[in-house]
């Protein structure tokens, strides 16, 4: 795009991506991980975060969430965390263990 980058490849664990109504919603039965939509990043300064509508859900690299730690104090396998948008509160989707992860191992 002319500004910020699009993100596509990732999967979602512990949630899926409605397409229809545009926001996270509960895993299908038997269904471990998803397709998640293309995710489009704009670079805004001095962003206030919502209080309510979306979800900060972090990013892996694989689905081995643990790592070694590194001076950030985050571990070597996080990449970053996205907004993501959802009708329930964001600890609904904590206590999911919701994630994205850029590999799966399999």
């Amino acid at each position: 795009p002319d500004v910020g980058c699009y993100i596509h490849g990732l999967f979602l664990e512990g949630a899926r991506w409605d397409a229809a109504a545009g926001q996270l919603a509960e895993s299908r039965p038997k269904e471990l991980y998803t397709e998640m939509a293309v995710i489009w990043l704009v670079p805004v300064p001095n962003r206030k975060p919502p209080e309510s509508g979306s979800y900060l859900c972090p990013i892996y690299k694989t689905l081995t969430r643990a790592g070694t730690l590194s001076t950030t104090g985050h571990s070597t396998n996080y990449v970053i965390a996205v907004e993501i948008p959802t009708d329930k509160p964001e600890k609904h989707w904590i206590k999911r263990g919701t994630a994205l992860i850029c590999a799966l191992d399999f």
